[in-house]
């Protein structure tokens, strides 16, 4: 029976959360039908098995910060961010988990580097359990059809008359050294082939769910056996504990009816730690599955890295390479830095023309890519008046810009806020998130602002996803005060001493200096022309702008 609205509390759920709930609600977590209590987490977190000794890898858990409507007894209504009812939580057990524990035993680690340890220190420091209670699954609008519960995909390999599947585990764009794998490996069982990527929470920095199902999509249509492939989308949030979250994935894929499973090299593995090691070793997530495939039931194709054989024409696991025969292959950081960034065609031999299309298209090279160029600096250090040379310049190198002054935002965007610290911050956070909209959808803007809080900043630096140039113009506040047309400094001056501060950027309130600006300017030292070649040279060697008279690819 549904609890009445004045009987609960809400919830918005993270991405992680909403993606452990989708896969709780359809079955894909099964036998898990509920996030876990105390019991079951701390047998999970030592020993990989639930109370009752079934074999199971990681916390499925719901952060909560109990109170008032979040306690035992009580009703707690699950949300997406829209606000959209997904379920009620029907609380039975709240309690303080181990996080140090969690992270040494399921992770196996204490580096914060490591996302799932990163992501323990974002969260409340309790979990909640109790009778789940769904409303409706989490909605979704793209790719819809590729969306199958695992009754629907249980269903759909009977109708191919499949008894057996190899299931391939992937975040990333499949390429020709994947594409080989996995036909070796329907191959190798003599079935059919389910290519589940995973479109929850991945690894921070992975291309974006869209762009990959896009790529798996021409690949599948294109260059594989109808009668032998299906893809299937997966709503999970990865941990990246790889050989603990092999076994869930393997988990996951015998109860979508998947009979065999891909273990391939460094499997969900997030990469180096803080001392640049790598969290686990390259065959952990193999060995771990060979240990409890019996147990979960599912066998294990497990692959060797994939490279290519430029004389034989031909892919090959790395191992059965005889040795002195040439090989190549391209990392994940070549892809991105060495050709998407240059917008470069990557080689066909590495991938197939249809998906390397789709990723040149949706990650342009880094001079057709959105920016944001921030100036900072006290009130008359020369902010605007570079700003508005620099467009001019940059107008010149084929890159068009807008504007957004500090005066100007304080009559439209920011019209009504005052000066004080909460004011000036919202103010800056306004333009920091038009800024980076622009940014993000492949627009240049140039902000023109104090913003003397450094934190703040940082923010706007975020909202730009990475595509910031900050402009410090470090002007001495003597030079600064002798351009002063308003009189701005000596009203501030004239107000600390009649005991009544106006809250002035330098005179009686701090400006945070940057300290790794990308560019420096003391315009008391330089005139506008040269302040402009300092960032255009800048901003050449970031690769936003071309060379004159360089034809791009």
């Amino acid at each position: 029976m549904k609890a009445a609205a004045k009987d609960y509390a809400s919830q918005t759920l993270d991405e992680r959360a909403i993606c452990d709930l989708e896969l709780l609600s359809v079955g894909g977590f099964s036998p898990l039908k509920s996030f876990m209590g105390k019991a079951d987490y701390d047998r999970v977190v030592r020993e990989q098995r639930l109370a009752d000794g079934t074999l199971w890898p990681l916390p499925i858990v719901l952060p909560v910060t109990p109170g008032e409507g979040v306690a035992v007894g009580k009703v707690l209504a699950l949300r997406d961010v829209y606000g959209n009812l997904l379920a009620f939580l029907h609380i039975e057990e709240i309690y303080e988990p181990d996080k140090k524990a969690e992270a040494e035993h399921a992770y196996g680690t204490l580096d914060k580097k490591h996302p799932s340890v990163a992501y323990l220190d974002r969260i409340p420091n309790h979990y909640a359990t109790g009778r789940l209670e769904v409303v409706r699954t989490p909605p979704h609008y793209d790719f819809v059809e590729l969306r199958r519960t695992p009754r629907e995909l249980r269903e759909h390999f009977e109708s191919l008359g499949w008894s057996k599947i190899v299931a391939f585990q992937t975040r990333n764009p499949l390429h020709r050294a994947h594409e080989e794998l996995t036909k070796r490996a329907a191959e190798q069982i003599g079935g059919g082939l389910l290519i589940h990527p995973v479109v929850g929470v991945t690894k921070p920095g992975d291309v974006d769910h869209f762009t990959r199902v896009r790529c798996y999509r021409a690949l599948v249509d294109n260059y594989y056996d109808q009668k032998s492939v299906v893809l299937s989308l997966l709503p999970l949030a990865m941990r990246m504990a790889g050989p603990r979250e092999v076994l869930l994935h393997a988990i996951i894929r015998r109860n979508y009816g998947c009979t065999d499973f891909i273990v391939g090299r460094d499997h969900a593995g997030p990469g180096n730690d803080s001392t640049g090691k790598p969290f686990y070793g390259p065959y952990a997530a193999q060995e771990a599955m060979a240990k409890y495939k019996d147990e979960i039931g599912m066998g294990m194709v497990d692959f060797k890295m994939m490279v290519f054989l430029p004389d034989e024409d031909r892919y090959s696991p790395v191992d059965e390479v005889p040795q002195g025969v040439k090989t190549a292959n391209i990392s994940g950081t070549q892809v991105r830095d060495d050709y998407l960034a240059k917008g470069l065609q990557l080689p066909e031999w590495f991938s197939r023309p249809a998906v390397a299309e789709i990723l040149n298209e949706t990650n342009p090279p880094t001079f057709r890519q959105g920016l944001t160029v921030w100036f900072t600096g006290l009130s008359g250090s020369g902010k605007s008046t570079v700003a508005q040379a620099l467009i001019e310049r940059l107008a010149e190198y084929g890159r068009n810009s807008s504007f957004l002054d500090g005066d100007e935002i304080r009559t439209h965007l920011s019209k009504g806020l005052g000066f004080s610290k909460e004011d000036r911050d919202t103010n800056i956070r306004r333009v920091g998130y038009v800024a980076g909209l622009v940014a993000q959808h492949g627009g240049t803007t140039l902000c023109s602002v104090i913003s003397p809080y450094k934190a703040i900043r940082d923010e706007a630096r975020k909202q730009s996803k990475g595509n910031f140039v900050e402009v410090y113009c470090s002007t001495p506040i003597e030079v600064c005060e002798q351009r002063d047309v308003k009189g701005m400094y000596a009203k501030a001056r004239a107000a600390v001493a009649s005991g009544k501060p106006m809250g002035f950027t330098g005179v009686d309130d701090p400006y945070e200096a940057p300290e790794n600006a990308e560019v420096v300017l003391d315009t008391g030292k330089l005139g506008v022309d040269e302040c402009v070649d300092k960032i255009i040279e800048k901003l050449l060697a970031l690769g936003y702008i071309l060379p004159h008279g360089h034809i791009s690819a």
